[in-house]
């Protein structure tokens, strides 16, 4: 894997803004075009196989975890519970997620985490990489088929829920989360469903069923709201009914939050892919670093790392308070230049689907940590 000086498109900042990618220089620079990262075949077939393993060994953990009933270690309501157990038994159907690895481009990647619920990041690694590419490195490839397995992931969602019409919900205020929802809006419009969208704080209960704003029953629904914020909400008991379809469905909770690292690690204990992880920190090796992550977390919030004596390395701010920890073992990331690299690995339905860049001037990467494009040869 290599990171090399690019030309960067005059007219780059347009172009992206005409794709509907309209943060594209967030905190005054996020998508970065004048260096990308280079990879050869080889590299990206390992990288493939790596992300449809981890995948299989996750959906395997799920159907374990959920015959065994032990939920002493997730700290949810019951009604919660019973909803998640429910949702897997009827094996409801899931649109995507992303890997994030620790991966210089040899050996095998080491995984860090898996969000299955709420991934980000959609729209630069779909349309605005491959744009990019088409204009800069034309003769090149680039692992990444996003957008026709999210059509093609679409139909066939519509086709098993006998559906036609999908409401979007999300924090539309929030301009990352409006674009993202409106590229997923865009890939179901063209799979041939109809679709609505509101702002989750709109969606309704009318006593029986979810309305939205126009006091429309809303019998399917994705939502860009992660499933632990969803059980604290007052209305939780209500989305563990049958009264709506979600997408993503309840059981993708236990896929997308850090308790996943130490239940594999107990499951596959030494897998090249994995990186030792445990619900204390005396369970690791004890001559390595570590990072202390909340269980229910995002963009890097409340995320710390330590040295292997505990002191502290680096840390993000919280953004909540948590109560509940897990520990991984320090799986070094690759540096360039002055940044540390994640390399992301996307899965549409259960197939591998593309890979995604992000970069930081911490070791701790979060929502403005910049976007950079790859290609292979």
């Amino acid at each position: 894997m290599q990171r090399l000086p690019q030309i960067e498109r005059p007219d780059w900042r347009s172009k992206m803004s005409a794709l509907g990618f309209g943060f594209h220089s967030i905190d005054g620079v996020y998508w970065k075009e004048h260096v990308a990262y280079r990879f050869n075949a080889r590299q990206i077939d390992l990288f493939d196989d790596a992300v449809a393993e981890l995948h299989a060994m996750c959906l395997d953990f799920v159907d374990d975890f959920i015959r065994a009933g032990d939920w002493t270690q997730l700290p949810l309501p019951e009604h919660a519970i019973a909803c998640i157990e429910r949702s897997w038994r009827r094996r409801e159907p899931g649109l995507l997620g992303r890997f994030d690895f620790s991966w210089d481009g040899s050996g095998a990647p080491k995984m860090l985490e898996y969000n299955a619920d709420t991934p980000t990041s959609l729209m630069e690694s779909s349309l605005a990489q491959w744009f990019w590419k088409v204009d800069v490195q034309p003769q090149a490839d680039q692992f990444n088929s996003l957008h026709e397995k999210l059509v093609a992931r679409w139909r066939v969602l519509r086709e098993q829920t006998n559906g036609s019409l999908l409401h979007f919900a999300g924090q539309y205020e929030q301009e990352e989360d409006a674009v993202h929802l409106d590229y997923l809006l865009d890939t179901a419009l063209q799979a041939g469903w109809s679709t609505r969208w509101l702002a989750m704080g709109d969606v309704g209960w009318d006593g029986a069923f979810f309305v939205d704003h126009d006091g429309e029953r809303i019998d399917r629904l994705f939502k860009l709201y992660p499933w632990e914020w969803i059980w604290r909400d007052g209305f939780s008991r209500h989305a563990a009914s049958d009264a709506v379809r979600w997408m993503e469905p309840p059981w993708k909770l236990l896929l997308s939050n850090k308790a996943l690292l130490a239940f594999l690690w107990q499951r596959h204990a030494g897998h090249p892919l994995l990186m030792p992880a445990a619900f204390a920190w005396e369970d690791l090796p004890t001559d390595t670093g570590y990072a202390r992550k909340p269980m229910f977390s995002r963009e890097g919030g409340g995320c710390s790392l330590h040295r292997a004596d505990g002191a502290l390395i680096d840390a993000e701010r919280v953004f909540e308070e948590p109560g509940d920890w897990v520990y991984q073992s320090l799986a070094p990331l690759p540096r360039y230049e002055d940044y540390w690299t994640v390399v992301g690995g996307w899965v549409v339905g259960d197939e591998p689907a593309g890979l995604c860049i992000r970069e930081d001037a911490s070791a701790i990467t979060k929502n403005s940590s910049h976007f950079v494009p790859h290609y292979f040869e």
